[in-house]
């Protein structure tokens, strides 16, 4: 099994959502986050005040799967976070030690 996390722009979350659901993903937990890449934030301008951003507004997404999901699901969000501009996102796979489904004690691939 393996937990796969991505980190993208919020805009992007529906679409990314609605791909992995028509891939068969059928659960994944998303949080809203802040940081920076090698973007380093950007400049705004608020009432005629200039002020830089250091932490830009992303999504944090994290999808348990079997092992043979892991290739589609690398794809479908690849193809669906795309913008071409910086900041677009990250794709982090760990190892997925052990999964329990609290209410029916299903354990492991079972319970995703």
């Amino acid at each position: 099994m393996k937990l796969v996390t991505v980190i993208i722009k919020p805009f992007k979350l529906e679409e990314v959502r609605e791909a992995l659901s028509n891939i068969g993903v059928n659960g994944l937990t998303v949080t809203e986050v802040k940081g920076f890449g090698r973007q380093k934030g950007h400049a705004e301008l608020y009432r005629g005040a200039e002020y830089t951003v250091n932490f830009l507004p992303k999504v944090k997404i994290e999808i348990a799967i079997v092992d043979e999901l892991l290739d589609d699901v690398i794809t479908t969000v690849t193809k669906a976070a795309y913008t071409g501009k910086i900041g677009d996102g990250k794709i982090f796979v760990s190892h997925l030690e052990n999964a329990i489904r609290i209410r029916t004690g299903e354990t492991d691939e079972a319970a995703l």
